[in-house]
């Protein structure tokens, strides 16, 4: 997605012993969050279970890694995703006491960087091996952040003449450079060009492209893209030297917007205004070519400065509770978002949690209140989650943030990007647990008559037993419902006979799971609280014991003919 940040480094513990030599490489990384092997460290910002899985999915996220441990260790967990350096993310490891810090890959983004940054944090000297590093500290493959080669299939072969022994002339202006041991000389064969300008390499030169132009649009259209596009081109400008991409507010949801931003692979900000745009460092005068503006400014542009970033909200289900059970895409969403939302104890299911990160607990009966707060918070620009169990779309919050959102006639809040994420709702869970009682038609209902009458309950109920569909009950009885289940019985028993199964998973992939199997007839409402999900089987479901003793359920997939073969 354009306008997304790359993700913050993430630092990889495997003991206790390591925390305060990571603490010091954390403290010098903006942002950086510290994983720690669950059981053997207590003080992680985050914990996990599996090294190998943890880290793999890091690196395919783009993160960059920090791993405490041998470098052996992260090579054998890597391996088979080695692929392509230039789009590997900076991965180092570093001895458990702090005492080496060795880059293992990124080279081409910034691993050397990173490795003198810890370095001096852990006062220590990074082991670097890349020749041109060592020589002349600096690698041109690898230019800081806001620069871009314009030419890079030729940079390792620029590279081996200095190393050989040319000289090299400087063609505009790149501080960076002047921090390097290269060997300039005004008389120099190699020539490094640094300009926003596209241009074809002559022989020995290396063109560098400044991210300092700023490409501002008013409203969208399907040729946007080609507009930007010629736009640059009238100029004589090269795509790669655009920092930035900067809409109005109002058109934040416009898909072309975003197409054009990502087909640059710039950012993309958003201001009230974009007429109002103010850029105190023009290098020259903007120019404006029907919906697109173009401004230079002096030195590359930081997009952060400008504006705000598109708000996204992700609805998510975090499953019944078990880690295990959380889909990948979910657990990412979490781990990079900027405000967490949430019925307390669900909040508490989905962390841990950064020190960075704004947690809004509240009351479960305050599911629109906390939608409207959740829309609000993204439209400002900030990256939000809001947290259900089970799946979000099933009687939980994915509904609740619709409604509040086709409720509003706020521009920004239909800006946001929303996602939702889905879960194992504890239908499926508990389901899982006693075999296959879904395993042919089924029906889903909620015995809380809060949002709908009672009258509606009853009649659903009905139809839907006299219909021979398995039936799962969500929020069966509480304090405040103590009758309703028991009347819930009485219907559906009028359909089913009393030898019916019918399973009660109470806590399903939490610690005080319980699951009971229990004839229709002889199920009573004391058997179930509101952590309970109630699934009542058809006339079809079987169930036979398990080699332990217990019961499987399953409902076969054929009806009323017999077996049949899929």
């Amino acid at each position: 997605m354009a306008g997304v940040s790359a993700p913050a480094p993430a630092i990889l513990i495997l003991g206790q012993g390591s925390v305060a030599a990571a603490r010091k490489a954390q403290r010098a990384l903006d942002g950086a969050v510290l994983y720690g092997l669950a059981e053997r460290v207590t003080d992680a910002d985050r914990n996990f279970e599996d090294f190998g899985g943890t880290i793999r999915r890091l690196f395919q996220e783009d993160t960059p890694i920090i791993a405490f441990c041998a470098a052996g260790i992260v090579i054998r967990a890597l391996a088979s995703h080695l692929q392509n350096k230039r789009a590997e993310p900076p991965v180092l490891a570093i001895a458990e006491d702090g005492s080496a810090v060795v880059p293992l890959l990124g080279g081409l983004r910034g691993v050397n960087a990173l490795a003198r940054r810890i370095g001096d944090a852990l006062g220590t000297t990074p082991a670097i091996t890349t020749t041109g590093e060592v020589r002349f500290g600096a690698t041109l493959e690898s230019p800081p952040s806001g620069y871009e080669i314009g030419n890079p299939g030729a940079s390792k072969r620029f590279m081996s003449d200095l190393l050989a022994g040319e000289k090299v002339k400087l063609s505009g202006d790149a501080p960076w450079l002047r921090e390097t041991r290269l060997p300039f000389d005004p008389a120099g064969n190699l020539t490094i060009t640094v300009t926003p300008q596209a241009r074809e390499a002559t022989a020995g030169e290396l063109v560098i492209h400044p991210r300092s132009i700023v490409v501002a649009v008013a409203g969208g259209a399907e040729d946007l893209s080609q507009q930007v596009s010629d736009a640059l081109a009238a100029r004589g400008l090269s795509p790669k030297a655009v920092g930035v991409v900067v809409a109005a507010d109002g058109d934040a949801a416009r898909p072309e917007i975003h197409a054009m931003a990502k087909s640059l692979g710039r950012p993309l900000r958003f201001l009230p205004d974009v007429a109002a745009l103010s850029l105190s460092n023009l290098a020259e005068a903007p120019i404006r070519t029907g919906v697109v503006t173009i401004a230079i400014v002096t030195g590359p542009v930081d997009a952060t400065t400008i504006g705000r970033a598109r708000g996204r909200l992700a609805v998510v289900g975090l499953g019944p509770g078990a880690a295990e059970w959380m889909a990948p895409e979910v657990r990412r969403a979490l781990d990079h978002a900027q405000d967490i939302l949430g019925y307390e104890t669900y909040v508490r299911m989905a962390g841990p949690f950064s020190a960075e990160q704004v947690i809004h607990a509240s009351d479960n009966r305050e599911e629109l209140d906390r939608a409207r707060h959740a829309l609000s918070l993204a439209a400002s620009g900030r990256s939000v989650v809001v947290v259900s169990s089970g799946d979000p779309g099933i009687f939980a919050m994915a509904a609740a943030v619709l409604e509040a959102l086709e409720g509003s006639e706020d521009p920004a809040w239909h800006g946001v990007e929303l996602v939702v994420m889905p879960g194992i709702s504890a239908a499926q869970g508990a389901a899982a647990r006693a075999g296959a009682p879904l395993g042919h038609d089924f029906c889903i209902l909620s015995l809380s008559d809060n949002l709908k009458p009672w009258s509606v309950i009853e009649d659903r109920l009905d139809h839907a037993a006299a219909a021979d569909l398995v039936l799962a009950f969500y929020n069966p009885i509480s304090k405040a419902r103590p009758w309703q289940l028991g009347r819930a019985l009485e219907i559906v028993r009028a359909h089913r006979k009393p030898e019916t199964p019918v399973v009660l998973g109470r806590d399903v992939g939490r610690p005080g799971e319980s699951l009971r199997v229990v004839p229709l007839g002889e199920l009573k409402p004391d058997d179930v609280d509101m952590r309970t999900v109630v699934i009542v089987g058809s006339s079809t479901t079987r169930t036979f014991a398990k080699a332990d003793g217990s019961t499987w359920v399953y409902t076969p997939r054929w009806y009323e003919a017999g077996p049949q073969d899929s």
